[in-house]
């Protein structure tokens, strides 16, 4: 149909870099990576999401603080952006609680 011809495309030349391309040391959000966990421990990793969300609730209020005393470094539109990442982030928590509720009554209401 073609007569032999196939079309070469150099497709990684003619992808757009955004802000998701790597630059420093920030991993490319672009590839398929396997990381491997730092630790196998169920414990540590739950402290560690609690901790992470802690701080992420912590921080609009030490942002705003820090407008309010007059920094240069801090602007409101960045006490907004946290203020939206930490809605965000009890909103994931509150779905991953009710998804690990409703899995254990469904585990609970097997009979054997």
């Amino acid at each position: 149909m073609f007569n032999g011809f196939y079309p070469q495309y150099d497709l990684e030349a003619r992808i757009q870099h955004t802000k998701l391309d790597s630059w420093g040391d920030i991993p490319s959000a672009r590839m398929n990576r396997v990381e491997e966990p730092s630790t196998s421990d169920f414990k540590s990793v739950m402290s560690g999401l609690v901790e992470g969300m802690n701080t992420s609730m912590n921080a609009p209020d030490n942002m705003l603080k820090d407008v309010m005393m007059g920094s240069e470094n801090v602007d409101i539109h960045d006490v907004m952006t946290a203020m939206a990442k930490a809605e965000l982030s009890v909103n994931i928590a509150t779905t991953a609680v009710g998804k690990v509720i409703q899995a254990y009554d469904k585990i609970m209401q097997i009979q054997i």
